[in-house]
């Protein structure tokens, strides 16, 4: 005889089963897209990136909070430093992003290519457990507990560009034979990204950078200016410039002629930015005229490096790549602003400071050159 209350038992367990079944796959699903949605965030968010330190810190700040990792570091591929020089010139603090690393040459990652029958394709993720002798080196400062890791290769136009490195303290979060199709698109986006910022910022230094001499031009040395005297407002510390003129340049033009003439500029670049600090400016205003911003320095310390600056350039002959000896001088003019005129717009005090550092210019070369003069 058919028990039909034991049928009725059977149905209510597989209806409570299948209930909870669509439960888990609805909490699944719900999850999924909130974790698509996050992603989807995250990649209008570094696309949105207009500069290199807004890219490299919207990756440590979210990539970790969305993918539920426990460290982010990512390592660039910057053969000759430009990219670390550059952004560094740029008023980048790598200090903010000890997760961002350089090396010299794209074997440095290990990576090796991917490889079937018929080509050698480019490198794919490995995925594994952490060991620290091997993954040190991408993990400086790993999180105590790290257990698996993932190394995401940055390919542009099949060129390694650099490498995203991922980890997690769960040992099975990334295993040899996981899938990779998510990782590598979400590397493909920030490859992207990072070589669209790098190239621009490369072309904005190069926009504000003078060709011959390497040192800032003046495009830059007026913006920098501007942002130095409102953060001096703010911070109540002395700036002070220096205008500076080679003496004679026309006739060291015509008796070396014009390619020993940009030696000579060359050489008095360098000179000068021998005794000038990190935090100091030096741009080229055009033909033999240099200017210096010198940040949190009172007109005593401008003149003293003034001095250490004129005695450098007239205390050692330039020697050509000819084989010529140059003897050269310079004529510098200080100004320092104690006064912020508060009331007073920045362009104009800005504009009122190089002035007066020009005008003590002037009084320095009717004073016979190869001296310094501060404005009074």
């Amino acid at each position: 005889m058919h028990d039909s209350g034991a049928s009725s038992r059977d149905l209510i367990v597989e209806n409570e089963s299948l209930r909870s079944r669509m439960t888990y796959l609805l909490e699944q699903a719900e999850r999924n897209h909130e974790i698509m949605c996050r992603h989807q965030a995250f990649d209008l968010e570094i696309v949105g990136s207009d500069s290199f330190p807004n890219l490299i810190g919207t990756i440590f700040r979210s990539l970790p909070a969305i993918c539920e990792l426990d460290i982010v570091t990512l390592s660039l591929v910057d053969e000759e430093s430009d990219i670390h020089t550059v952004m560094h010139k740029l008023g980048v603090n790598f200090g903010d992003f000890p997760n961002l690393l350089f090396v010299e040459t794209d074997t440095d990652l290990g990576f090796v290519p991917s490889r079937n029958e018929l080509f050698t394709g480019p490198p794919k993720p490995m995925l594994g457990p952490y060991h620290t002798a091997a993954h040190q080196a991408f993990f400086p400062n790993p999180p105590a507990g790290l257990q698996s890791i993932a190394l995401v290769p940055l390919l542009r136009n099949k060129r390694l560009i650099g490498s995203l490195n991922l980890g997690s303290v769960d040992a099975n979060r990334f295993t040899p034979g996981m899938g990779t199709d998510f990782v590598e698109h979400m590397a493909s986006i920030i490859a992207i990204c990072l070589e669209n910022v790098i190239s621009n910022e490369m072309l904005k230094y190069i926009g504000l950078t003078d060709s011959l001499t390497g040192v800032y031009n003046r495009r830059y040395i007026d913006r920098r200016l501007l942002e130095e005297i409102g953060r001096a407002r703010r911070q109540a510390y002395r700036i002070s410039c220096m205008y500076i003129d080679i003496d004679h340049f026309k006739h060291v033009n015509d008796s070396v002629g014009h390619q020993g003439g940009d030696e000579v500029l060359r050489e008095v670049a360098i000179r000068i930015k021998a005794e000038l600090r990190l935090s100091d400016a030096l741009g080229r205003f055009g033909g033999e005229e240099f200017v210096v911003l010198l940040i949190d320095a009172d007109a005593d310390s401008a003149a003293m490096v003034a001095q250490r600056i004129r005695a450098s350039v007239s205390g050692t002959i330039f020697t050509l790549s000819n084989g010529v000896e140059v003897p050269v001088s310079v004529s510098i003019g200080v100004a320092t602003l104690d006064d912020f005129e508060r009331d007073h717009a920045i362009e104009g005090v800005a504009q009122a400071l190089v002035a007066h550092a020009d005008s003590a210019l002037y009084k320095a070369k009717d004073a016979g050159r190869n001296c310094v003069v501060s404005f009074e």
